[in-house]
């Protein structure tokens, strides 16, 4: 018997699968139903990692069953490789971009064909090509057209390190999420924005139709980012200028109880504050200077400063100062906002700093009970005017229709979500096809001018907007006048290449369009897409917008671009920290006795089960995995060790443990193949021994549970451990019943319909093993196994039989037998009747299928 020698055997089939091209796809295939799987495409950093690794592995297993269930199916790979870390590495390195990406592209495709995923390359693509980026300024120029983009002046969230504008997503904790130590800060620049608030309306909508298929978590975080809240926008009055002050409230019960009024100190009308109290100044720069996302930290102190001006409250015509803070933003709401200290923590909190007036216009509904301030629960109004007496929930709706009976605001709704800025003042990105001409002003380049391409003659010093330096790209002829012009030098969003790229993967190679609407109406909305939950509010939110959009332009037909979102758990493993080094070591450096681990030094080391990462040093190389253990170890120990939504812990003892299976199930083949090998396919059902029987029906039970277990929730765990007790049972039938044609008949059919069902997992692994059966093919065109449901239990039972309510036997009989011979086969088992002698039975008492028990007394 040969030995299992993985790295041949994964080198011989990889090199077969690529030479037949057994992994293209058609976009149509007759008879069959298409089905599109789909995980995130990756950035292209120069090596997988284990994360990368999980996502693509759960891909290829969903993919491959499917395609064994009888679909057509779709699953391609690309490179999402516009992006800042190929310009950082253009600056510290001096290799221009381009080649940094190709590079990477290449060894990462290398360690994907390693892995033995069932791609499609030759529908791959590359954002950074201008094949690509082409159709993002095609797409640019539509939306441009329909109204969807236009330019202005904003406040914008400006990073330091990277020296670009980055979107509100991109935001994270106050910092860059690229730069996790560095302050973003606010900077008004001219930029170009997507008007995805639109969509707003029916990106919430829109989560009815997918509800089914993604995660509640996901539906939860974009539903709370768009931040739809109904309100009224009331018109407050400057005294001092007599001027208008909007303001948004989704609380106008507590109108009555306004002491004063605060606005951004990015309002405009600060500026005109500062012109007649130029004293506060610094502390309104200040103010402004602060971290926007800090600023809306919970928790946080506030701070603020008296504008000096007043406002008039149009209800009560009350006059209550005028404020400017730091917690009220100009991207939410007006940027202006009523104080209510009585009734809003935020607010109370604020009035007792700065010892502002707190008037109570709610109190409880039950009369004798003493109300603590802030009092933000429903009750009953006082102070109110006309509106005492009335339930706060009842004067919400009341006081909201006499302020726009009175002509003093309307009710509305406001939303959190903005524009999407998509400027960036980077080289490595999809130029913006503007161009402005002192004749004609803003114009856009003509569609057969483009792709407008990323020119060559950059200086990469880290400093500013490289375009910039470019008079070969700057200096440009006017589309409309031919006179002289100047291209817009920003860039766009690197969010733009990942919002419509599967559907270019369904048309890759298309020179007139993006795509064809004939072909994208075939694969899409995508059947299953996989990747992580970190994107619910980035890339997943903008791809809805994307594709409700471009059905918009008539470039495709449905509504969602996903039908069902899978997101991967967390890749986890040990990290081992130093306290006297002030730092992580590397596994290599870490030596483990027994649940303790230690320094080369022999210090005692903190040790933690904790998410993947560089800066914790407890990262894994997946192609040292692929040296060590294969591919097919590699994958089965992935979909093994949790269920694909749960968080995994890597273990090496796991790893080896998926091994020991594999060559277990090796052994078990190639000790038995000749046996398998000659004898015929025809299995006699009418002379099926006890245990012939009883592991076909072992068999068909597998067959159900495996394949209810990737169709529901894909449970792939259970799967395997499915096909791994099936084995057990295997493995004892050969050790025990292998005595006649019809047995090996009977192995050589159960190995065939396991192996089948291990492909998806392990298919180097299940190719070789199915060709050493003599079978020929791939096993990737093979048929799904069915379970015949006649064959799911036997039609005989065990009946244990008790005398005196102690076991003394059992028989087998057929289920639903007649209690008549249920009782006379009981009562003649030899150790029953052995235990009967001289006794008298009183009664026997017969639990179908189940029991016997015989009730005696001594005679």
């Amino acid at each position: 018997m040969r030995d299992y020698e993985f790295k041949e055997i994964e080198k011989k089939w990889q090199e077969r699968w690529s030479k037949d091209n057994i992994f293209k796809t058609e976009n149509q295939v007759e008879g069959k139903e298409n089905y599109y799987v789909l995980s995130m495409l990756p950035y292209p950093s120069g090596k997988l990692h284990v994360g990368h690794a999980r996502n693509y592995t759960i891909g290829d297993v969903i993919s491959r069953y499917k395609r064994m269930k009888g679909y057509n199916v779709l699953q391609p790979m690309g490179w999402d490789s516009f992006g800042l870390p190929a310009e950082n590495a253009a600056i510290q390195n001096g290799t221009h971009p381009a080649i940094w990406t190709k590079s990477n592209i290449e060894n990462m495709r290398r360690q994907l064909k390693l892995m033995g995923f069932s791609y499609d390359w030759e529908r791959e693509i590359a954002s950074y090509t201008p094949e690509y980026y082409k159709w993002n300024q095609w797409l640019f120029k539509r939306m441009y057209e329909k109204g969807l983009i236009y330019k202005k002046k904003s406040l914008v969230n400006w990073c330091p390190d990277c020296q670009t504008v980055l979107a509100n997503e991109q935001v994270e904790d106050g910092m860059c999420w690229r730069h996790s130590k560095t302050h973003v800060i606010q900077k008004e620049l001219e930029q170009w924005f997507f008007k995805i608030t639109n969509y707003a309306d029916e990106l919430l909508e829109g989560h009815e139709e997918i509800k089914d298929g993604w995660p509640e978590k996901v539906l939860t975080m974009q539903k709370n980012w768009i931040g739809k809240s109904f309100g009224t926008e009331l018109i407050l009055k400057v005294v001092e200028t007599g001027e208008d002050l909007p303001i948004f409230t989704t609380r106008i019960d507590t109108i009555y109880g306004v002491s004063y009024a605060v606005v951004a100190p990015e309002h405009p009308i600060v500026e005109k504050i500062l012109k007649v109290n130029p004293s506060i100044k610094d502390k309104v720069t200040e103010m402004k200077n602060t971290d926007i996302i800090e600023r809306g930290a919970e928790g946080r102190e506030k701070n603020g400063i008296d504008s000096g001006w007043h406002i008039e409250n149009p209800v009560n015509k009350e006059i209550v100062p005028l404020w400017i803070a730091d917690y009220v933003l100009m991207n939410y709401g007006t940027g202006a906002v009523m104080g209510v200290p009585a009734h809003d923590e935020r607010d109370f909190v604020f009035a007792g700093k700065y010892n502002l007036p707190v008037k109570q216009v709610i109190t409880s509904k039950k009369a004798d009970e003493k109300v603590e301030l802030p009092f933000i629960e429903e009750g009953v109004m006082i102070n109110s005017g006309e509106f005492n007496g009335l339930s706060s929930k009842d004067a919400l709706v009341k006081i909201a229709e006499y302020v726009e009976e009175k002509g003093y605001g309307k009710r509305t709704y406001k939303y959190r979500l903005k524009d999407w800025g998509i400027s960036r003042q980077r080289y490595w990105g999809t130029p913006i096809p503007a161009l402005y001409c002192e004749k004609c002003g803003e114009v856009l380049e003509k569609d057969e001018n483009l792709p407008v391409l990323l020119p060559n003659d950059i200086e990469f010093s880290g400093n500013g907007n490289p375009l910039e330096t470019s008079n070969e790209f700057k200096e440009a002829t006017c589309p409309c006048c031919g006179g002289k012009a100047r291209r817009d030098t920003d860039t766009m969003d690197t969010f733009v290449d990942s919002s419509w790229y599967f559907l270019r993967y369904c048309d890759p190679k298309n020179i007139n369009l993006p795509f064809s609407k004939e072909i994208v109406d075939k694969w899409t909305p995508v059947d299953q897409y996989i990747g992580g939950v970190e994107h619910a509010v980035m890339h997943l939110l903008y791809a809805r917008f994307f594709y409700k959009v471009l059905r918009d332009l008539g470039l495709l037909s449905s509504n969602e671009p996903f039908k069902r979102l899978l997101t991967q758990g967390m890749v986890l493993g040990p990290s081992y920290y130093s306290e006297k080094e002030n730092k992580y070591l590397l596994p290599k450096d870490v030596v483990i006795k027994g649940d303790k681990a230690y320094s080369q030094s022999g210090e005692e080391l903190q040790v933690k089960v904790e998410k993947m990462s560089k800066s914790k040093n407890n990262g894994v190389d997946p192609e040292e995995m692929l040296d060590k253990y294969g591919a097919d170890t590699t994958r089965l120990f992935i979909m093994f060790a949790a269920p694909p939504e749960k968080e995994l812990e890597w273990n090496e003892n796991g790893l080896a443990g998926a091994y020991r299976f594999l060559t277990r199930v090796w052994r078990l083949v190639f000790e038995n193949s000749e046996l398998v090998k000659n004898a015929n396919n025809e299995i006699d059902y009418n002379k099926l021994s006890k245990e012939d029987k009883a592991l076909l029906i072992k068999l068909n039970q597998t067959i159900k549970k495996v394949t209810d277990a990737i169709e529901n929730n894909y449970h792939f765990n259970t799967a395997i451990a499915a096909n791994m007790e099936l084995i057990n049972e295997v493995q004892t039938y050969v050790s025990s019943s292998m005595n006649s044609e019809q047995a090996a008949k009977i192995l050589g059919y159960t190995l065939k319909k396991i192996i089948i069902m291990l492909s998806p997992f392990v298919p180097h692994f299940c190719d070789e093993i199915w060709e050493e059966l003599g079978e020929k093919g791939y096993l990737f065109n093979e048929k799904w196994p069915e379970y015949d449901e006649k064959m799911l239990s036997s039609d005989e039972t065990t009946i244990a039989v008790q005398v005196n309510g102690k076991v003394r036997g059992s028989f087998e009989i057929v289920k639903d037998s007649e209690q008549a011979l249920v009782e006379k086969t009981a009562l003649e088992l030899p150790n029953v009747a052995k235990h009967l002698e001289g006794m008298n039975v009183v009664k026997v008492i017969v639990i179908p299928n189940r029991i016997v028990n015989i009730v005696v007394k001594p005679q």
